[in-house]
């Protein structure tokens, strides 16, 4: 009798069977990964995307503050200062607020002084103005002259400065520390007849009302 040798088939079947599990399980993992790889794909995108659109929100309602905050400085407020020290004419943000003495009794003829909402106190030792302006009892080339010192210590920067709306007459735009009492301004010295004109902004909050806003529309009879 002819016996025919199974175990070789059996074992082939075998393999066989367990190479199929194993390709299973491993499609199984696969498959599980890549879809809890997605989620998380998705969920981190979500979030990215959710703190993009606050960013976004965020800085469009920046945007629109910064709009709105300059929008509501429109029309200029004005003030006109007297014939005898220069007729000068200030133009500044309505929503500022304003003293000025000028009465020619004080320690200058024309003594302002500008700030946003009210006017603080005009001694205190931490009082930061927006504008100051006056029109000072000295001549153009003495108040330059105290000035020497700063410039050649370089604490402050010297450079011609004509102002828009009357072009006609150069003075000096210094920037820097002026004086222990007058630090980290921007000033404007105009001569203004047998007088000198001051304007100045205090530290950098308001440099830029100043340069856009108070040089541009300032004006006075020479």
């Amino acid at each position: 009798m002819i016996k025919h040798n199974q175990d070789g088939a059996v074992s082939g079947l075998l393999i066989s069977l367990i190479l199929v599990v194993l390709l299973l399980i491993s499609s199984a993992g696969f498959g599980y990964w890549a879809f809890t790889g997605r989620q998380d794909y998705k969920n981190n995108t979500d979030a990215k995307i959710a703190v993009a659109v606050q960013v976004a929100t965020q800085k469009e309602s920046t945007a629109k503050d910064a709009a709105f905050a300059e929008a509501i400085k429109n029309p200029l407020a004005t003030y006109a200062g007297p014939e005898n020290y220069g007729s000068i004419i200030v133009k500044y943000p309505k929503t500022w607020s304003a003293y000025v003495d000028d009465t020619g009794s004080g320690s200058a003829l024309v003594d302002g002084y500008f700030a946003p909402g009210t006017v603080p106190a005009l001694t205190g030792k931490s009082s930061i103005f927006a504008l100051r302006v006056q029109v000072i009892n000295q001549s153009y080339s003495q108040v330059l002259q105290n000035l020497s010192n700063q410039q050649q210590s370089g604490q402050v920067t010297v450079s011609a400065y004509a102002l828009p709306k009357v072009p006609s007459v150069t003075g000096v735009k210094v920037i820097g520390n002026i004086s222990s009492d007058t630090t980290n301004v921007t000033m404007v010295i105009i001569p203004i007849r047998s007088q000198t004109l001051q304007i100045w902004t205090e530290g950098s909050q308001f440099v830029n009302d100043f340069n856009n806003y108070i040089l541009p529309n300032f004006s006075f009879s020479p």
